[in-house]
């Protein structure tokens, strides 16, 4: 029985990742020496592995921006707006492709399944022809036994996977997709067997979403396509995030290794193995290790599902290894020192994560025995935490309690309270505003840290917030916006924020994960009961709202976006977890209200990250996670408007649910995907207000007027002009103040043509 790891985080113990890349981007980091300052990350991240007692080490996870993307490139799948000539790609084509160029919009960006990470999504037109430019799995399974002495198994997305995350090519175009890629895995593979790899692993973890009986066919012929393409290697295809539907099917596959996830698969794979046993000329990888979560393992009941493994399954054919890649958990825990000792004595991130899948691997080699005190260590850890009053609240306990009673609807249909927010604001034609955050510059970084540290006093560090703020202010007023926001200099993150001010959230040193390219978050942890404590946000918006004439949006993090943006408790349900959230926010809310605030956005962005792979298991998230946003906006008054926002996802799919929200004004992130998302407006009936974002936040780039008026157009074919808003796709935190303020200016430069174009039709 062996250990192995499925991905390792890309980021470096101090994000020395994202600084190299960072400083490349800003030229001051030449291109030779960024070269060099990711190969030794790269190379101390496999070294770890080795240490920690991992037999089976992936190589090429490692990425320069995304592993999707990587793909895309290393099969020359770049579109023409970006240059490309041929031959290998240099890396001012593969960034202008994740981040955009003057010339060029990025690429369209979503989630990773249902995950926080955010992939580059694949353009595949009719005009490119896939080619291989370069193979890197053969160049890090190299670099790894030169360097190393690491024989690594080399990842590759498979080739299912990537062409279902693609997008540009009908349905009917899939078949000959397969077609024009397989060759080209094909030639990867053969190219990898005569260097001498024994394995590879091919990640397909499209497997675990809800595929229909006609896919199968297809699944089997392109590993049948494989297997003749490449005999003298062997296939290892890892799932993970669910059970796999079809497990018959999946297990049939020509492949030598199936990676399944024991951990998230609601105990369906367990059962399917218990029920059709597991193919004899195949490993198992047993995904038993959570490796999304930080908590330590529960190592008796790991054990306990290892041992029903082993009667269906010999144990020198079982390989133990996480349940996904730990590219979605912080590094080490290890210097966790500030965390209060029971919380701390509870966690394990990727390091710790490795040593558990080392522990269970020796037990299954030498029994329970050559384990014992570590088994009876963590457990004694995990009581702890659970018997803490941190996760023992009686007020809690009682809310939760009386949650049936709490209203989840406001006091009036959206038709009524439209007419008396109409008389209220007097807005003009088609409003602009911005999502909420403006530029944290270095400057406003450095007071925070400076206050943290003691070396300001809070009188300080609160004028020089006032002082942002009015800068602000008076700047939106200047560009012409109608809707002004504070510009959250105060905060730090948009879910870190709230969590430092609630009850039941702790923050880690170090605990830093891969967001999108090299934007790295800081996920609170949820650890006990959530409880709201006093006001959050009052204070900064009544300030900005007695500067001006024009309405501030108070702004919130919605408690689906908190929840999913978090590492979550595992003794409770998330909808349970939800709740509690959701009913702290709703004081805050009527906090808001009462200080006179009119307009509250209540952000979430990540309501539908957290739909489930299955389809099936749709309707019940939904449903919850629509009661978790009413409970937290449904008190307040007919004339104030409750704001939303959300970003990154295909909607068309969950339309019915973001009206169900009953949100006044919805905004939500399009600029990548714009036409895609109006489709959606064309086949369905939207009534109340939204707000497409009209430009990319994302890239430095500055789009012009006439562009973002196309955009207004495109969008106005499907919207009435009354329902529509005007913004950028996203808060402006990680941009520039000059790229800002003219993308700005652009805008309300677009919205007063558009204004002319639309009077009359309004």
């Amino acid at each position: 029985m062996k250990s192995a790891n499925l991905g390792y985080p890309r980021i470096g113990r101090n994000r020395e990742w994202k600084k190299a890349l960072e400083a490349y981007w800003s030229g001051k980091l030449e291109e030779k020496e960024l070269h060099e300052e990711l190969k030794g990350i790269r190379l101390q991240n496999l070294k770890l592995q080795q240490e920690k007692g991992i037999e089976v080490i992936p190589v090429g996870d490692f990425t320069y921006y995304d592993h999707v993307l990587d793909t895309a490139v290393m099969f020359g799948l770049i579109p023409q707006r970006f240059g490309y000539e041929g031959g290998t790609p240099d890396l001012s084509v593969y960034y202008a492709m994740a981040r955009g160029s003057r010339e060029a919009a990025a690429c369209e960006m979503t989630k990773w399944f249902n995950t926080n990470y955010h992939y580059i999504v694949p353009e595949l037109g009719e005009n490119l022809e896939p080619k291989l430019t370069r193979n890197r799995p053969l160049e890090a399974y190299r670099e790894a036994k030169a360097e190393l002495g690491i024989e690594g198994r080399p990842v590759i997305v498979g080739p299912y996977t990537f062409l279902k995350l693609s997008k540009g090519y009908a349905a009917d175009q899939l078949e000959n997709w397969i077609d024009r890629l397989l060759p080209l895995y094909g030639q990867i593979l053969r190219e990898l067997a005569a260097e001498g790899a024994e394995w590879v692993q091919i990640d397909e973890p499209i497997l675990c979403t809800t595929l229909a009986e006609e896919e199968l066919p297809r699944i089997a012929r392109i590993y049948d396509k494989l297997a003749q393409e490449a005999p003298g290697i062997k296939l290892f295809l890892q799932t993970y995030f669910e059970a796999v539907d079809h497990y018959q099917a999946v297990t049939a596959l020509p492949v030598h290794g199936i990676g399944l996830d024991f951990v998230h698969d609601k105990g369906r794979n367990l059962q399917a193995v218990r029920e059709f046993g597991f193919p004899a000329d195949k490993l198992l990888g047993a995904g038993l290790i959570d490796g999304r979560a930080i908590w330590r393992a529960d190592l008796d009941s790991k054990l306990e599902t290892l041992q029903t493994l082993v009667e269906a399954v010999p144990a020198d054919r079982i390989v133990i290894q996480p349940s996904c890649s730990l590219l979605h958990v912080p590094i080490s825990a290890e210097n966790e020192r500030t965390l209060e000792p029971v919380l701390r004595g509870a966690l394990a991130f990727a390091d710790e994560k490795l040593e558990e899948v080392a522990l269970l691997a020796k037990a299954g080699r030498l029994g329970y025995d050559a384990v014992r005190s570590a088994a009876e260590g963590a457990n004694h850890a995990r009581r702890a935490l659970q018997q803490s009053p941190s996760r023992n609240s009686r007020q809690v306990q009682q809310r939760m309690a009386a949650l049936a009673a709490q209203p989840t609807s406001r006091p009036d249909s959206y038709e009524v309270r439209s007419k008396l927010q109409r008389k209220r604001w007097n807005l003009p034609l088609l409003p602009t505003t911005t999502i909420g955050s403006f530029p944290q510059t270095p400057e406003i970084r450095s007071a925070r840290q400076k206050w943290r540290k003691g070396e300001w006093t809070g009188e300080r560090y609160e004028a020089f917030i006032k002082e942002q703020i009015g800068i602000w202010i008076e700047l939106q007023a200047e560009l012409g916006l109608d809707v002004l926001v504070h510009g959250e200099f105060e905060r730090n993150d948009m879910v870190e924020f709230f969590g430092e001010k609630l009850n039941g959230f702790a923050f880690t040193a170090n605990g830093w994960v891969q967001s999108y390219g090299s934007r790295c978050v800081k996920p609170p942890v949820i650890y006990g009961d959530v409880e709201w404590t006093g006001p959050m946000t009052v204070a900064e918006t009544v300030y900005a709202q007695s500067l001006t004439d024009k309405p501030v949006k108070g702004m919130l993090t919605g408690p689906v976006t908190i929840l999913n943006w978090s590492f979550v408790r595992d003794d409770k349900s998330r909808e349970e977890v939800a709740y509690q959230i959701a009913l702290a926010l709703r004081e805050e809310v009527e906090a808001l209200e009462a200080a006179g605030i009119g307009m509250i956005q209540v952000d979430e962005p990540a309501l539908r990250e957290g739909l489930p792979l299955k389809r099936e298991q749709w309707p019940a998230y939904l449903e919850w996670a629509v009661r978790a946003f009413r409970l937290s906006t449904s008190t307040v008054q007919n004339e104030t408007l409750i704001h939303t926002h959300m970003c990154y996802s295909e909607f068309h799919d969950i339309i019915d649910s973001i009206n169900a929200l009953d949100a006044d004004v919805i905004s939500i992130e399009t600029s990548r995907s714009h036409g895609e998302l109006i489709e959606s407006f064309e086949k369905n009936t939207y009534d109340k207000e939204i707000g497409l974002g009209v430009y990319d936040i994302h890239s430095p780039r500055v789009p012009s007027a006439a562009e973002m008026g196309l955009m207004i157009d495109r969008a106005l074919r499907v919207l009435e002009p009354a329902q529509f808003w005007i913004n950028p796709d996203c808060g402006l935190k990680t941009r520039k103040y000059e790229e800002t303020v003219a993308s700005l200016r652009n805008m309300v430069e677009a919205t007063k043509q558009a204004r002319e174009k639309y009077a009359i039709k309004a």
